[in-house]
């Protein structure tokens, strides 16, 4: 089972970064103009008290294009759906990251599934050692240190 180790994230200071576009064309005259920011916490973080940077371990979600090293942002206060990805508390085997299936919950049962056929689906009988703590709502990919 692939681990993840939960970040709290400080999410009070705000990081502004010029809007930089990635031209595939000609340049637009009306680029000289441009003056939008982004701000990390007002455009990503929607539940700053209930949200949580993790760091993948393992490969398996690898299929949903999250990989070992990657970091996710996860949002406690976002209300899991069928297909979400969530992250869930399996008591003594620690946190994994799976998709959620709750297409078998009228037969008694919920299922997580990986992103991976090298990983078996966790098949959730019994809630009593199984907690949905979030839902990832954003990746983080680092492609280069300087």
């Amino acid at each position: 089972m692939g681990n993840i180790k939960i970040i709290r994230g400080v999410f009070d200071t705000k990081l502004e970064l010029e809007r930089a576009s990635v031209m595939a064309g000609f340049p637009s005259p009306a680029d000289d103009y441009m003056h939008e920011t982004l701000d990390f916490n007002r455009d990503y973080i929607k539940h700053p008290e209930a949200s949580f940077y993790g760091e993948v371990e393992g490969d398996s979600m690898k299929d949903a294009g999250i990989f070992d090293g990657d970091r996710v942002i996860i949002d406690r206060a976002v209300e899991p759906h069928d297909g979400s990805i969530v992250l869930a508390w399996m008591g003594s085997d620690g946190f994994t990251m799976k998709y959620l299936d709750l297409t078998h919950r009228d037969e008694g049962y919920i299922e997580l599934r990986p992103a991976n056929d090298d990983y078996p689906v966790f098949r959730i009988d019994d809630p009593d050692n199984f907690e949905i703590w979030g839902v990832v709502v954003h990746l983080i990919r680092t492609f280069e240190w300087f």
